[in-house]
Parts: C-alpha cells; sequence; structure tokens
C-alpha cells in the first residue's frame, strides 16, 4: 500500500504503469506517522491482518530481511529489524566538545520494514495521534502503547539515504552492484552503404541534412543508423538488420530507421543489458557532417535511451578513392559496446 505526497500522483503513476499489482495510492499527511496511519487504515478496509511498514529512504533492503521480519510475525505480533551499535558513541556537550562517551552495549540501530500485526499497530497509531505524540519509527509507537517489540537480525547494507552524502553513497552503490551484475562486455560492429539517388536531403544519424541527392534504399536510407543497428545485435549475437526487417518487405518501404534502431535497443534490454557506447563513424565526400554532428549525436541518445557522452560520431572521406571517394553514395562504420548478465563460459 503506497503512500504518497498529493504533488507526486503523476510521477507514482508513471513508476508503476507497467506492474498492475500496485495498490492505489492513499494520499499521506503532514508527518511521517500520519501518513502512515493513513496507510494502515486502507489496508484495514481491505482486510489485511498483517503488515509490514517500509521506508522508501531505505531502497537496498533485501528480500531476506523482508522474509526474516515476516517469518517473525508468526509468532510475534510486533517485528524490529535492527542491527547492533558498532560505531563509539559520544555525546557532545552544549559547545560541542565531547562531554561523555555512551556504553554501546545493548544498543542496536532500528531499521524497516518492521512488522506487525495490523490491528494493534493501528490501535496504536489511533491513540498516538489522539495523545498528539510524535515517533520517529512505529515500534516506538507500538512499545508506548505497551506492545512486546521482537528484535530480529537486520543488515547493514538496509542503509537508510538522509543526506546529500549518503544519496552520493547510495547512487555510486547502485552503478556498482550494476556494474558487477552486467559483467560480461560485448563489442559489435556493423556497416552499411547506399548510392546516391534522387533527392533534395539524406538521413543520417537521424538527422535529415539538405544535400543536392537523396539516398536510394527501401527504408529512408539512414546508413548511420543501419550501421549501429547492426553493431547493437552483433553485440548480442542476434542476426542483422536484415533478417528482422528484410527489404522485401513493402510494409518498410519508406520506414524511418529509427524503428530499427529502436528494436535493437529493446532486444539489448529484453536480455538484462546495458548500452555503454555507440560510436559511429560516416565515409562521405559530401555533406559536411560536422554542422550536424551534435544533433545526430542527441538524435541516437535519445533512441537508445542513453546519455548522450555514451555517443560518438566522426566523418571522414575516401580521399577520392573507390565508389565513396567518386561520390556515388556514402557508408557508415558502427560499433556498440553493451554489457549483458554473465552467461555460460
Amino acid at each position: 500500500q503506497p503512500v504518497i505526497h498529493a504533488d507526486d500522483r503523476e510521477v507514482f503513476g508513471a513508476a508503476v504503469a507497467a506492474d498492475g499489482k500496485v495498490r492505489a495510492p492513499v494520499v499521506g499527511g503532514a508527518s511521517r506517522q500520519e501518513s502512515v496511519r493513513l496507510g494502515l487504515e486502507a489496508l484495514a478496509a481491505a482486510g489485511a491482518t498483517h503488515v509490514l511498514i517500509h521506508d522508501a529512504a531505505r531502497p537496498f533492503v533485501s528480500a531476506a530481511l523482508v522474509k526474516r521480519v515476516s517469518e517473525a510475525l508468526a509468532e510475534h505480533k510486533a517485528v524490529l529489524p535492527a542491527s547492533p551499535v558498532a560505531d563509539t558513541l559520544v555525546r557532545a556537550g552544549p559547545d560541542r566538545t565531547a562531554d561523555a562517551w555512551v556504553d554501546r552495549d545493548g544498543l542496536y540501530t532500528a531499521e524497516t520494514p518492521q512488522g506487525f500485526a495490523l490491528p494493534l499497530i493501528l490501535e496504536a497509531h489511533r491513540r498516538a495521534a489522539e495523545a498528539g505524540l510524535s515517533f520517529t519509527d512505529d515500534a516506538g509507537v507500538a512499545r508506548w502503547a505497551g506492545a512486546r517489540v521482537q528484535i530480529v537480525p537486520g543488515e547493514r547494507g538496509n542503509a537508510k539515504l538522509t543526506t546529500a552524502d549518503d544519496i552520493a553513497a547510495g547512487d555510486a552503490r547502485l552503478r556498482a552492484e550494476e556494474l558487477v551484475r552486467l559483467g560480461e562486455i560485448r563489442v559489435g560492429t556493423g556497416y552499411d552503404v547506399h548510392r546516391f539517388g534522387p533527392g533534395s536531403a539524406v538521413v543520417l544519424g537521424g538527422v535529415s541534412i539538405p544535400h543536392d541527392r537523396g539516398l536510394a534504399g527501401h527504408s529512408d536510407a539512414d546508413v548511420g543508423l543501419h550501421a549501429l543497428t547492426d553493431a547493437l545485435l552483433g553485440a548480442i549475437g542476434e542476426g542483422d538488420i536484415g533478417s528482422h526487417f528484410p527489404p522485401s518487405d513493402p510494409a518498410l518501404r519508406g520506414a524511418s530507421s529509427d524503428r530499427f534502431l529502436l528494436a535493437a535497443v529493446a532486444r539489448v534490454r529484453a536480455r538484462g543489458g546495458w548500452i555503454s557506447h555507440l560510436d559511429l563513424t560516416i565515409i562521405a565526400e559530401a555533406p559536411k557532417i560536422g554542422p550536424h554532428r551534435e544533433a545526430m549525436r542527441a538524435r541516437i541518445a535519445s533512441i537508445a535511451g542513453i546519455d548522450v557522452t555514451r555517443v560518438a560520431v566522426k566523418a571522414t572521406t575516401n580521399e577520392g578513392l573507390g565508389s565513396i571517394g567518386r561520390g556515388e553514395g556514402i557508408a557508415a562504420i558502427g560499433t556498440a559496446t553493451v554489457r549483458l548478465p554473465l552467461g555460460p563460459a
């Protein structure tokens, strides 16, 4: 039962749009304590008998900890996960000098999720609200109301993100965990070439560039996106652009090539992968690529759903050599670096 701020309805809806299991949110109150009580009232009305109350500020909670608290509810009506205090505790005086050292024996740091028999914790919250008392967690509310709170082992990794430093450390931890999970690095390459034909513009890297000719092809003939599509498909070993989008398909006539790159990106994500970098080299005597480089980088990044700093676009000529050097067409080489979950050796 999510409890949210009234201003967060839109962002909450977007976050859970693909998940049909999440209950409609309850709008919280002016304090954490009031928000919890409102969530408990909603669950009680739905007939729930037990509840785990968890702070969104602890995003690293493990399934093992949730299970430990849930199982303890079979024997206890109030369960608190907590870890023994490991740091030395010092009480400061009025002038912020160290005044006393606190014995940490028997001291614990409280965590969430905290588990309760729902009638017990709801009644405790109602009483606390009537008395105008404020508590920092739900186990404190339950203990004030006379409940016996059972401690179960918590997890030091179940960190609470409160300060800007906490959030920065949490971001770093997420990145590190993701890199460990995506421990297999794959590199794929792609190549495409299209001859010039009638037209007044060419499409390269998803950007239309005015020119005295166009590129001939079944789709929009964007050699840049075609090369990157093949590079991504090559990195994950799933064929090439022709096998997924055959030029014989009449539905693809004149199609925008961003749909090809989008499909390749989706296949990477379906494998649990992450695109680390896309590198595109365009080989052409004309038109000039430099003035359009940043627009192409931005467009490719948008299609791939990655930051623009992970996209490189370069250009070169063929020094007058071969068909490209004679100005008969444009070619492109794409390189994709992706990270996938570790697979069979």
